[in-house]
């Protein structure tokens, strides 16, 4: 194959600045955007519906565009094609119009979606192979990746697959443009069906305060804040810096460091969606469940029931199923699982690390469904076991920048990569993140045994406490649960020191 010399250029919108209004543990979000917001949206209600909805419809729009308002255009482009596309689908299906027609106005919808997302997430990484196979040959300029086009990409293509079965509620522009762009879900999920939520935008109680709402969503943003802040963010530094020095660790540091952030990212995950769900719940709008206590799981399968659920929802409606599912052999069901798992990794990030951490899963899966299909069981807390510790393993490349870091870092967990210049241990680890950074858990002079009991502790909580949705079906308002959810949200807003992104804002 020929090499072409070629300057490659990439069009490229400047970067904002990280902007503390799209992160929902701020100041700024807390104390201004949230209740301008709530305020807006309840006194429009007193004239009109139509005036609410338009009211949130603007304040999300807002609320994305602070972020980077070079890319409003793309996020309004992106609602204008598809709304267009979908009401003509829709409108085929109820006149019985060709199939043929119908096909090709899906197929270039799901097209054109793919192709957007492609070319903001994608095109480096396929740039990146060209150089290295020598195809091409010139300057590559990263392409600034608009934040939660992951999440509105996929919902909008369910929408138009749903249009073309003639599934759809209600195509009000205003309510569509709500659906994609409804601030607490907007950037990292759930990932929803037009018809679990266009209906609750038209519903009239929807623009009157009601205590039965507010109230548990109070519980489950300050349940949610005391993930991330309290307790996620406390264990990034550890997670990171280990990260940083992964060369270095010993087996015990490669222990701590992958717990970290094992940790890290459930709390983080979880607290971001029980913040979602408690913001919606505000403006008595109901959300799907999106996380239900996925390291309880006692295999891979439970796993994916349990995490990111609207995406494994996706993947199963979207694409699992139109592959034949599982009513085609076996050999085509271990096929449809690998498919499925290296299409949701690569959906996670454009990076060979992704493509392993899904094929990984996918494997998973099929080893899985081998073993049910023999009719063997493992006693619970053995299966269990053998969960979280594939779990945890394969979080491994999920964080990982390089195939070369992540299989380190394997390797050191077994004692594998052991060398002499292996040289930060647990307490190397917590010297070095208590010189570069003091919270509630990493200061000077902290024992190794703080840290792993305090490790300890939270492993159990993830393990044998009851998740936010078991306590929202507990709640009772009242004097305690007042000071207790008081106290969480007080709590956390003194530890509000920096701002901190979600980890899925990066997926």
């Amino acid at each position: 194959m020929r090499r072409r010399d070629a300057v490659i250029f990439i069009f490229i919108l400047q970067n904002g600045k990280e902007r503390d209004f799209v992160i929902f543990s701020s100041y700024a979000f807390i104390f201004l955007f949230l209740p301008i917001s709530l305020i807006g949206y309840y006194a429009f209600g007193m004239f009109s519906r139509r005036a609410s909805q338009l009211w949130l419809l603007t304040t999300s729009i807002f609320f994305y565009g602070y972020w980077n308002w070079n890319f409003v255009p793309l996020l309004l482009g992106s609602i204008a094609f598809n709304y267009y596309i979908g009401t003509r689908l829709f409108r085929q299906f109820r006149t019985n119009a060709g199939d043929n027609s119908s096909k090709l106005l899906l197929t270039t919808g799901i097209v054109g979606n793919l192709a957007l997302l492609g070319y903001f997430k994608y095109t480096g990484f396929f740039i990146g192979i060209a150089h290295e196979l020598g195809i091409l040959n010139g300057t590559v300029v990263d392409i600034v990746l608009p934040i939660g086009i992951s999440f509105f990409t996929f919902t909008q293509i369910a929408f138009l697959v749903d249009a073309d079965k003639g599934r759809v509620q209600n195509l009000s522009l205003i309510n569509y443009g709500l659906f994609v762009t409804f601030f607490p879900h907007l950037l990292a999920g759930p990932i929803l069906h037009h018809r679990e939520m266009m209906p609750q935008f038209d519903r009239k109680e929807s623009i009157q305060a009601h205590a039965y709402n507010v109230a548990p969503g109070l519980l489950l943003f300050a349940i949610g804040l005391v993930k991330k802040v309290a307790i996620a963010d406390q264990f990034a530094p550890l997670a990171n810096i280990g990260y940083e020095n992964w060369a270095l660790l010993t087996t015990t540091g490669a222990w701590l460091t992958t717990t970290a952030y094992t940790l890290q990212l459930y709390f983080d995950f979880s607290g971001y969606t029980d913040m979602a769900l408690g913001i919606a719940l505000f403006f008595n709008i109901e959300l799907p469940i999106n996380f239900n206590s996925p390291y309880k799981a006692t295999d891979i399968q439970d796993f994916w029931r349990r995490w990111h659920m609207t995406l494994s929802r996706f993947l199963r409606d979207y694409l699992y199923i139109p592959l034949g599912g599982n009513q085609l052999g076996e050999l085509m069901v271990w096929r449809n699982f690998l498919l499925v798992f290296l299409l949701g990794g690569f959906w996670h990030g454009a990076g060979w690390t992704f493509v392993i951490w899904g094929a990984l899963h996918g494997m998973g899966m099929c080893v899985h469904r081998a073993w049910q299909r023999m009719g063997m069981r493992l006693p619970r807390m053995i299966a269990w076991a053998i969960t979280i510790l594939f779990i945890h393993i394969t979080w491994i490349p999920f964080r990982s920048k390089t195939f070369v870091q992540s299989w380190t870092m394997t390797g050191k967990l077994f004692c594998i990569h052991g060398d002499q210049h292996s040289e930060i241990g647990i307490i190397g680890l917590i010297d070095k993140v208590a010189q570069s950074s003091q919270t509630i858990f990493f200061r000077d002079s902290i024992s190794e045994s703080y840290i792993l009991y305090m490790t300890l502790f939270f492993g159990c909580i993830v393990v044998f406490a009851p998740n936010s949705g078991e306590l929202r079906s507990r709640f009772k308002p009242g004097w305690i649960a007042a000071c207790a959810v008081g106290g969480g949200i007080g709590f956390s807003i003194i530890l509000l020191s920096r701002v901190s992104e979600f980890l899925y804002f990066n997926f």
